[in-house]
């Protein structure tokens, strides 16, 4: 069988293949550069940024758990002029797709970034609601619609680029948000972010974490955030882009079928730089071995028993 054709669109942008890398597992790229081919990458979520530096938390900030990571590094970056200024450079060497991760604590914030990214010329923005209001008394903007909407919408009135919204499992009905983002402007959204987590040394009855809690990541998330995937494209029928505990082509496969249009590579990149590559060619593989020549072929394509 021929080449077959990896490329899909996800919204209005337009990846080689649909894997890429998610925020905070891949540095802002060139930390990876010496051990990972970037031009074969769909795509690069760059480390979350703010619109000023930002230290992050105390030592110890990773700890591994049962089939999972749980981090708690507090946001930490460089902050969004020193990225455009000394870090897009680089990645503008290479044909893939640039999509940058931002954060913040006011709708000030995010249209703020939004609008010197968008300047600067990368490819797209992936809006980290994760984060608590600071102005609504520290509640979180991405589990409640209302604030949700309002964040995408700041972010959207600043910029043409194509944007997705990365949304938390830590809601009671994730259609709601996905739905009143799109509705607010979104293209998509990249889903599921890490899940609050926490881990006990018993031997000091100490937290192992210097923040006390962290965000859970890794194959345990997998099963979840296919479930929520699942049932977003099937109520919505909007773009996604999957992520949570992909290690393997088949894992990445799984959220296709399911309707993931793409997917991230995360906490994988850690114990092996070299994953989303292996992913790639192993979805190309699975589509030779089964006579696909497109993998839109297989987008969706789960069969639910009637």
């Amino acid at each position: 069988m021929g080449k077959v054709n990896l490329a899909v669109k996800v919204g209005r942008l337009e990846l080689k293949n649909p894997v890429l890398v998610a925020s905070g597992t891949f540095g802002y790229g060139e930390e990876y550069a010496q051990l990972v081919d970037l031009n074969r990458l769909g795509g690069i979520v760059v480390k979350g940024l703010s619109l000023e530096p930002k230290i992050g938390n105390p030592p110890p900030r990773l700890v591994e758990t049962s089939c999972g990571l749980i981090n708690a590094i507090g946001l930490e970056n460089i902050g969004v002029e020193r990225f455009i200024k000394e870090k897009l450079p680089f990645l503008r060497q290479f044909e893939t797709k640039i999509i940058v991760n931002i954060f913040g604590y006011s709708f000030k914030d995010y249209a703020g970034l939004a609008a010197k990214l968008t300047a600067a010329g990368v490819n797209a923005l992936e809006v980290n609601i994760s984060c608590p209001n600071i102005k609504e008394g520290g509640k979180f903007f991405g589990t409640d619609p209302t604030s949700a909407a309002a964040v995408t919408k700041a972010v959207c009135e600043e910029t043409d680029l194509p944007v997705f919204v990365k949304l938390t499992p830590q809601v009671t009905d994730i259609v709601e948000i996905a739905q009143a983002v799109i509705e607010a402007g979104a293209d998509g959204v990249s889903m599921i972010n890490t899940f609050p987590a926490m881990a006990v040394d018993i031997h000091t009855r100490r937290p192992k974490l210097g923040n006390i809690t962290g965000g859970l990541s890794g194959p345990c998330l997998k099963p979840i955030a296919l479930k929520m995937i699942w049932e977003v494209v099937r109520s919505l029928h909007i773009p996604v882009m999957g992520i949570g505990g992909i290690m393997s082509a088949a894992d990445a496969l799984e959220y296709l079928i399911v309707g993931a249009q793409a997917v991230q590579v995360g906490t994988a990149n850690f114990v092996n730089p070299r994953t989303a590559l292996e992913v790639i060619d192993g979805i190309e593989d699975y589509l030779r071995l089964h006579h696909f020549k497109d993998i839109k072929s297989i987008i969706g394509s789960v069969l639910i028993p009637k």
